[in-house]
């Protein structure tokens, strides 16, 4: 009979070894076999160093070049990192939050709502001599300050939109409609661009405005028929000025020529008089001169010198008495010397 070799079996021989069992011809030793409990903890130890070190690896980060990280620990600001590979302490004691700080944004203001008569929305504004025009302005803007866009603003883009709102009216309300709306609008542009900036350096807002273009200023519809006309009256008084100093600068220096022209003549003519007077009073002292030295011969001169003006116009004749018979012979001899003359 064959011997029983389980060791449950009752039979008359237990072949079970006292800390073993018969394995194929071997006796197994459960003295050398580890629990698996032991076994388990190892397992559970190194999976934990493994999960230290990835948690540990998770802290490095990369910022490219056209980003910002902000490191955060606890909720609260660390510091800000440039391009480049980094490490900071993992989640949750620190974390980073990357803000791309070369995209351009960019809103727009008078185009939300539509337009219908008697209905103004936000394009609508008031200028400094008191007429509306509609506006359509677009502002584009960028982040130059990670730390102060993520903590000093609750909502950029709406903030921005609020300030170049109240900016816009405000310099408009300082402008005149004409420039406006006929091609000055850089100067509305460039002002509104700098006073902008000024607010947001304010509040600390982090954001830098990279230009401000106007899209559209006109009248309103309702009034742009009768905002034309006076555009065209405008025009027509512009016109006519033009042309009215058109004719002033044609017919005014004609008549400065010509009262240029009657005070050089008046001059000429004073110049000559005097000349005349103060010749005539150096001949008259010249006269009593010679008068003082001899008075027979300057009265005899004088005398041949007047009846000489007086008969050189007169008719001359010759009479010669010496002839009889009534009949006197006539010499012509003003006729003579005429034709003597000729």
């Amino acid at each position: 009979m064959a011997k029983k070799l389980n060791p449950w079996d009752n039979g008359e021989e237990n072949l079970w070894p006292e800390n073993g069992v018969i394995s194929a011809g071997k006796i197994i030793d459960f003295t050398k076999i580890k629990d698996p409990k032991d076994n388990f903890g190892a397992y559970l130890k190194y999976g934990i160093l493994a999960l230290i070190c990835l948690w540990l690896l998770s802290g490095f980060y990369q910022v490219q070049p056209s980003e910002e990280g902000v490191v955060l620990r606890f909720g609260k600001y660390t510091e800000t990192t440039s391009a480049g590979l980094h490490y900071h302490l993992p989640y949750p004691i620190e974390e980073v939050i990357k803000v791309n700080v070369s995209q351009e944004r960019s809103i727009n203001l008078g185009t939300s709502g539509g337009m219908s008569r008697n209905t103004f929305t936000e394009s609508h504004m008031l200028t400094g001599d008191e007429n509306i025009v509609d506006i359509n302005l677009t502002v584009v803007w960028k982040i130059k300050d990670a730390k102060d866009y993520l903590f000093n603003v609750r909502n950029p883009d709406e903030t921005v939109q609020v300030a170049a709102q109240s900016v816009l009216r405000e310099i408009v309300g300082q402008s005149e409609m004409q420039p406006i709306i006929t091609g000055d609008r850089g100067k509305v542009e460039d002002d509104t661009k700098d006073e902008l900036q000024r607010v947001l350096d304010e509040f600390g807002a982090g954001i830098q405005i990279v230009r401000v273009k106007l899209q559209k200023a006109d009248p309103p519809r309702e009034v742009v028929d009768a905002f034309n006309e006076v555009q065209r009256a405008k025009a027509d008084m512009e016109r006519y000025k033009n042309e009215a100093e058109a004719y002033r600068n044609e017919v005014l220096p004609k008549a400065k020529g010509r009262a240029a022209q009657i005070i050089q003549d008046a001059e000429a003519y004073k110049a000559a008089t005097i000349n005349k007077a103060q010749g005539e009073a150096g001949r008259f002292a010249y006269v009593y001169e010679a008068y003082k030295q001899g008075k027979t011969v300057t009265i005899k001169k004088m005398y041949l010198d007047t009846m000489e003006k007086v008969l050189q116009n007169s008719n001359t004749i010759v009479l010669d008495q010496s002839q009889k018979g009534g009949i006197l012979p006539i010499l012509p001899l003003n006729n003579a010397n005429t034709k003597g003359e000729k």
